[in-house]
């Protein structure tokens, strides 16, 4: 349960500053890294592969300039404000379209606002990447609690229900008064939560995980339904360790995560399977797979470094699980959905989620498509394509 906190409602402008001798401490850690013996297997069955974080760990003390993406940032609005007692780092860019849509987009774990900053663009200016300007949006990109430039919470209770709650609360202190949500990952976790929560103002959401189908047993009659169970299945059995860990243990990982780099950085590549082996090529055969490059990667990892949010980000995952324990305990079924809602699936996602498993958890499912491209890290890997589908999804409520 949340306590009362004294807040403010100000709203900060933010700016992106780091010192050099945090940037010359990461190239020492990372120069004295103690590296394992190289894993017995060929493939990544082992975790995250000797030569790949080698190589990662060699580009990012020689090669790699922070700069770039500090400047990256520091171009785009950023501001911040205290909501029940935590700092809330976002971006929010105002299209100059007139009519546009408020959007609010939630990026996942091992993710951040560096993740979705590819689709400000195509989201914000239609007209210069293939839209029109019926299709532009007013975008807020805020980083979760615990992560990147939001500060941590100081007490229990800040699973995705609460973020929710504060993300409603953060669309109206901008003045918006009708508005949609997006996620993925993490982010899908929080924007299902909005929309069972059903704040005013929220009329619909996109989300491209199924989250839901973590909660419990899908239907498993067609061969589409099948396969994708085996998927699920395959993650349970052989792709979870990192999930476990983090949903009963962080503070014990936070530790490694705070203290080396390359630690840090092997924990955030072992994600899943399809989106390793797109980043290990970039490194290794220095053939990225659409936007997944080297220094996007590194950007990623070297924010949660720099802000020193492995920990904090890894507990998110344990206030989820106490959150979902306690609402099994209670035998009481969440509120439906029941604002329009879009979902795409893309090819190389954990599991490929068949449309009958998306209208089982979303009664209200009003766009759903299945794409050729793009994996789990879909806004960071194809941000056009992804851009593309979240115009399409809510077209229909503009």
């Amino acid at each position: 349960m949340s306590t009362t906190v004294e807040t403010t409602t100000d709203i900060r402008p933010f700016q992106t500053e780091v010192a050099q001798e945090d940037l010359d401490d990461l190239r020492r850690r990372i120069a004295e890294t103690r590296w394992p013996s190289r894993e017995l297997v060929t493939d990544r069955s082992q975790g995250v592969q000797l030569a790949t974080l080698k190589e990662l760990a060699r580009y990012w003390a020689n090669d790699y300039d922070w700069h770039k993406a500090e400047a990256k940032l520091n171009a785009l609005p950023q501001f911040t404000t205290e909501i029940d007692g935590v700092d809330i780092h976002f971006v929010h860019v105002r299209s100059q379209h007139e009519n546009a849509l408020p959007l609010i987009m939630t990026h996942g774990w091992p993710g951040s606002v560096i993740e979705l900053l590819e689709t400000v663009g195509p989201l914000t200016d239609p007209t210069a990447h293939g839209g029109s300007a019926d299709d532009a949006f007013h975008l807020v990109l805020p980083s979760l609690p615990g992560y990147g430039f939001s500060s941590e919470p100081k007490e229990l209770g800040w699973n995705v229900g609460r973020v929710a709650q504060a993300w409603a609360e953060l669309m109206r202190r901008l003045g918006y008064t009708r508005y949609v949500a997006q996620g993925g990952d993490v982010g899908a976790a929080v924007t299902d939560a909005m929309g069972r929560q059903a704040p005013e103002g929220l009329v619909g959401i996109h989300v491209n995980l199924l989250v839901t189908v973590l909660g419990g047993p899908q239907p498993m009659e067609s061969d589409e339904e099948r396969a994708a169970q085996a998927q699920v299945d395959t993650f349970r059995a052989s792709g979870f360790g990192y999930f476990l860990e983090m949903a009963t243990r962080p503070q014990t990982i936070g530790y490694a995560l705070l203290d080396s780099p390359v630690a840090l950085a092997a924990w955030l590549l072992d994600h899943d399977t399809d989106s390793y082996y797109k980043i290990s090529r970039a490194f290794v055969d220095k053939e990225p797979v659409g936007n997944l490059t080297r220094d996007h990667i590194l950007d990623n990892i070297t924010l949660y470094w720099l802000t020193g949010t492995g920990a904090t980000a890894a507990r998110s995952y344990w206030e989820d699980g106490q959150a979902l324990a306690a609402a099994a305990a209670s035998g009481q079924a969440p509120p439906q959905v029941s604002i329009p809602t879009g979902f795409t699936t893309f090819p190389g996602e954990i599991w490929r989620t068949p449309r009958s498993w998306a209208e089982n958890s979303y009664p209200n499912l009003t766009y759903f498509n299945e794409v050729d491209k793009g994996g789990h890290f879909a806004t960071w890997e194809e941000p056009e394509l992804f851009s593309a589908e979240v115009r399409a999804a809510f077209k229909s409520l503009r």
